[in-house]
């Protein structure tokens, strides 16, 4: 059974909480070292001066997991067991040992509308398993997942919080890929954020584009994913992520 079917309930780690008019699930916090930054493209004509930013960390960089995460959070769905996750010899792992759990790495620094995302990884435990993007994250309006599994098939769907620690999945679009590798290879998996579209990447190759036009999340954070199906453990491995402008 994938995610695409389990268009119930979630239940999320969460820790004891009064109630809040935004449900939103229990973020782990990383460290604090900061990600590598891309040099500016110089623009001969801007059309206006962004103001400073209150944060001393970059919106468009290649994280190439050096050391600890940078500016981070992780956020664990179907089960309450404490994220199995290491940054460390230029990889991050996210390790599931639990059947349908879900695991996200949320860049919660800044916040895009517009924005191109690449992930190189790795499916190391060579189960069945998916591994994915997700781009427009907000507590109060939700997000967009785009998902490649194992068996060559891919999902966009649209997430949200029901209610604290309950999330909801609905999907947008799926298919299948000859360009989506069997476990134990390393690829790439992209996803372009723009205006109404959803651009769909596969080892640089564009797939698909899909209309999201009728959603809500129309500016949020970005993320990693990774999710476990009825076999375990999985072990995900990125490499890289890079965040462009599109």
């Amino acid at each position: 059974m994938k995610k695409l079917l389990l268009l119930g309930f979630l239940l999320l780690t969460s820790a004891c909480q009064p109630a809040t008019s935004t449900p939103a699930p229990l973020l782990f916090p990383t460290s604090t070292l900061q990600p590598t930054p891309i040099p500016a493209t110089a623009s001969p004509q801007p059309l206006s001066t962004p103001a400073p930013s209150s944060t001393p960390f970059p919106r468009f960089f290649i994280e190439q997991f050096d050391s600890s995460l940078a500016g981070w959070v992780i956020l664990q769905a179907g089960n309450d067991s404490v994220p199995n996750v290491k940054s460390e010899k230029s990889n991050l792992s996210l390790q599931m040992d639990s059947p349908y759990t879900w695991l996200y790495a949320l860049y919660g620094a800044q916040d895009y509308f517009n924005i191109h995302i690449d992930a190189q990884f790795t499916n190391r435990a060579l189960t069945p398993s998916s591994a994915g993007l997700m781009c427009r994250y907000s507590d109060a309006d939700g997000w967009f997942e785009y998902n490649v599994s194992t068996d060559g098939t891919y999902n966009v769907l649209y997430g949200r919080w029901l209610s604290v620690g309950i999330a909801e999945y609905l999907p947008i679009s799926d298919g299948t890929s000859n360009k989506i590798q069997p476990s134990g290879s390393t690829q790439t998996v992209g996803l372009t954020c723009s205006d109404s579209t959803l651009w769909l990447y596969i080892n640089d190759t564009l797939i698909r584009k899909v209309d999201v036009s009728r959603y809500e999340p129309t500016e949020g954070k970005i993320g990693l994913a990774a999710s476990s199906f009825e076999n375990t453990p999985i072990v995900i491995g990125f490499d890289s992520v890079t965040l462009s402008e599109p």
